[in-house]
């Protein structure tokens, strides 16, 4: 299995996409790990909230197929502590699915045709986090997910 991120807009904090490219890495030696950044819109002024939505969702359904299962970082989302987060994960390992793929939206959040596409809806948190932390948290927590599925000391319970 391969596990996708995809994110809109580009990081522009420095020690931000530091502590991202260190958890990529990390990753690397439990999963195939792809993380994808579809640039802000251009004109995105010009855009009402609707418009916006939309041709974000048109991006990044571009970028799935039909075969992958899509999640969503969405604040309505199903939460889940960081143990069940790594049984979920090796649940979807066990499923025999080839690309498991997360996505965290733009400012607005995401179209209805990426909502009706999704297979499921993942909350990190009650409370709001800048889209460019969401990043950085949620690599993190895909590797303390391998790391507890490993019983490695990364994570102390």
């Amino acid at each position: 299995m391969q596990i996708n991120l995809i994110a809109i807009g580009k990081t522009d904090n420095r020690a931000l996409q530091s502590l991202i490219e260190d958890y990529k890495k990390r990753l690397g030696f439990y999963i195939k790990f792809n993380f994808e950044v579809i640039p802000d819109l251009k004109n995105s002024k010009h855009l009402s909230e609707a418009q916006q939505k939309d041709k974000e969702g048109d991006l990044i359904l571009s970028k799935t197929q039909n075969s992958d299962v899509l999640i969503l970082l969405d604040e309505n989302g199903k939460q889940y502590d960081s143990v069940a987060f790594s049984s979920y994960l090796q649940k979807h390992m066990n499923s025999g699915i080839k690309n498991l793929v997360f996505v965290i939206g733009g400012p607005y959040g995401f179209s209805k045709s990426v909502y009706q596409r999704a297979n499921g809806k993942l909350s990190l948190s009650k409370m709001t986090f800048s889209h460019q932390m969401v990043r950085l948290f949620f690599i993190e927590q895909l590797y303390r997910g391998f790391t507890i599925l490993r019983n490695e000391p990364y994570h102390h319970r």
